[in-house]
């Protein structure tokens, strides 16, 4: 049986190096100052993590990212660790485009803070830095919300505390991943909103009513209109009532057995025959009638 992965706290050395994860390029000041770096390395002694969870970087935000970078140096310190493959060197934590961006702007040496981390806390915090980056959307961010509950074990309210988010807001995103794949890749191209998305978890068939608010450009008050009105209203059917033959054997059997008896007849002359004991005493006396 697979281990279930340990239910951790975010609240100690994550939650100190989720300080260290700013990504703000700019020093702006709605957020905080960046630390101060551990010392400035070669350029060419970092190295990209293997793992790292994201793939691709756009190539508008580097091109903005390097014409930063060019002007005002690097200001926020990459998180690095000792490379476990290249002895003397470092491997990204986190800050990959800034150490991209770093090399087109031609810097020969960038500024780092060095932490001592397992390999399951640099992917940790390589999910939770690709989260907290502005432009990440919806689907890829509920993603991420799941590999560190699946992976790591980690609950939404530990999530809300460490990331700063709401609790109904992880919620929220976590009920997107229900959508069909189809579904969700629209989000990801921006043709739908995460809140037209949400008025579609709910209908039967998301993919064909998501095609009609991309057409019409419907608002997420009218997808929600549709959403509802798709939903097919289910008839309430009416067991007919028991024939007074079948009432008569159900309290036959009831006193004989000494146990509620409930007969099931269908047309079809088949049913089902249902004891129901109040304990395990009278289950046991129930047994033992049966076997005689």
């Amino acid at each position: 049986m697979a281990k279930k992965p340990e239910r951790k706290n975010l609240g100690r050395g994550l939650s100190a190096l989720l300080a260290d994860v700013n990504l703000d390029n700019t020093g702006a000041s709605t957020t905080p100052a960046p630390p101060a770096a551990d010392s400035e390395v070669p350029i060419e002694k970092v190295h990209a993590n293997p793992d790292q969870p994201r793939r691709t970087f756009a190539e508008a935000d580097l091109a903005d990212l390097t014409a930063s970078i060019a002007e005002k140096g690097v200001i926020q310190p990459l998180i690095v660790r000792p490379d476990p493959a290249h002895p003397g060197d470092y491997q990204i934590v986190a800050g990959e485009r800034r150490w991209r961006a770093a090399q087109r702007a031609q810097l020969h040496s960038i500024p780092v803070l060095v932490r001592d981390l397992s390999d399951t806390e640099v992917l940790e915090l390589a999910i939770i830095e690709n989260i907290q980056r502005a432009d990440l959307n919806a689907a890829e961010e509920a993603a991420g919300y799941r590999q560190l509950m699946d992976r790591f074990g980690h609950t939404q309210e530990k999530l809300a505390e460490a990331l700063g988010k709401s609790r109904s807001h992880i919620a929220n995103l976590l009920r997107l991943l229900n959508l069909p794949e189809p579904v969700l890749e629209l989000l990801r191209q921006g043709k739908l909103s995460a809140g037209h998305a949400r008025a579609l978890v709910p209908a039967d068939d998301p993919l064909a009513l998501a095609r009609i608010v991309i057409a019409k450009g419907l608002s997420v008050r009218q997808t929600e209109a549709l959403a509802k009105s798709q939903k097919p209203v289910k008839k309430r059917t009416l067991k007919p009532a028991k024939d007074a033959d079948t009432r008569a054997i159900e309290s036959d059997l009831t006193a004989h057995l000494g146990v509620k008896v409930s007969i099931d007849h269908k047309p079809g002359g088949n049913g089902e025959l249902r004891l129901k004991y109040k304990d395990l005493e009278q289950l046991d006396g129930l047994c033992r009638l049966l076997s005689q």
